[in-house]
């Protein structure tokens, strides 16, 4: 059994961060800006809405078009197990509710599987929100060309601040699976002392460690015995012993 009385990795990295950006750029690490704006779901106030739960702000470029209409589809797919992670989901265009209201229509019925939209589809007709987060340069503002730079995901942890961003091209549509192993990445370092390795959770499976994730350098060699009694330490040339691997599936996030 794994004991995991030691910090964890959240706690210990977002003191790297700092809570406000010191020249308005949005980064990990910062609360991320609220606002207040009309949604598919009625008015809603950013923070508020939050409210101590993770939350992801999925954001495309406009209504009516292809990769869009696929993604957020897919996301619908993917609602009941983010819903069920604790995680609440809002999606975002540069277009009035108006618009994202009949659009859903087309949505649903595009998407091979049976589908409902339970998520918030967010106006942005301004671009005001888009700006603030950094997906549109403020110079193109008032602009009517297709705001293209906003295909991106913010991936926000209870305590408002920015844990993950991704940002795509208009050309890319996202993978929502890459979505979901984040949240599973980002709740687990969250609540342990541990970092996912890449390709997680399909890693390390030639040694018979599929899935494990590494201890923090944080974690001493003490505490590693002490806490994590079954981790496997990967010998490499050099001999330093860094990559320390921890089965995770002991660990709860509860």
């Amino acid at each position: 059994m794994c004991n995991t009385d030691v910090k964890s990795g959240t706690e210990m990295y977002t003191k790297l961060y700092p809570e406000t950006s010191s020249d308005g750029v949005l980064r990990l690490g910062n609360i991320v800006p609220d606002f207040t704006a009309d949604t598919t779901q009625g008015p809603m106030e950013w923070h508020k809405w939050i409210d101590g739960h993770w939350a992801i702000l999925f954001s495309h470029p406009a209504d009516f078009t292809p990769v869009c209409t696929t993604e957020i589809g897919r996301l619908a797919l993917k609602y009941d197990d983010l819903k069920a992670k604790g995680v609440k989901l809002a999606t975002l265009s540069a277009d009035p509710v108006s618009s994202h209201t009949k659009w859903l229509d087309d949505v649903v019925a595009h998407c091979e599987n049976k589908v409902t939209i339970e998520f918030p589809i967010i106006g942005d007709a301004d671009r005001s929100i888009a700006v603030k987060y950094g997906m549109l340069d403020p110079s193109n503002k008032d602009g009517n060309d297709l705001p293209l730079t906003i295909r991106a995901v913010f991936i926000i942890g209870p305590d408002k601040k920015l844990k993950l961003s991704l940002n795509y091209p208009a050309s890319v549509g996202r993978n929502m699976d890459e979505i979901v192993r984040c949240i599973d990445a980002l709740q687990l370092s969250a609540k342990h002392s541990v970092a996912t390795p890449a390709n997680w959770p399909y890693n390390h499976d030639s040694i018979g460690k599929k899935g494990w994730a590494f201890l923090l350098p944080t974690v001493t060699p003490e505490d590693a015995k002490l806490h994590f009694p079954d981790h496997h330490s990967c010998k490499v040339p050099s001999g330093v012993d860094y990559l320390r691997l921890t089965d995770v599936s002991k660990l709860s996030l509860k």
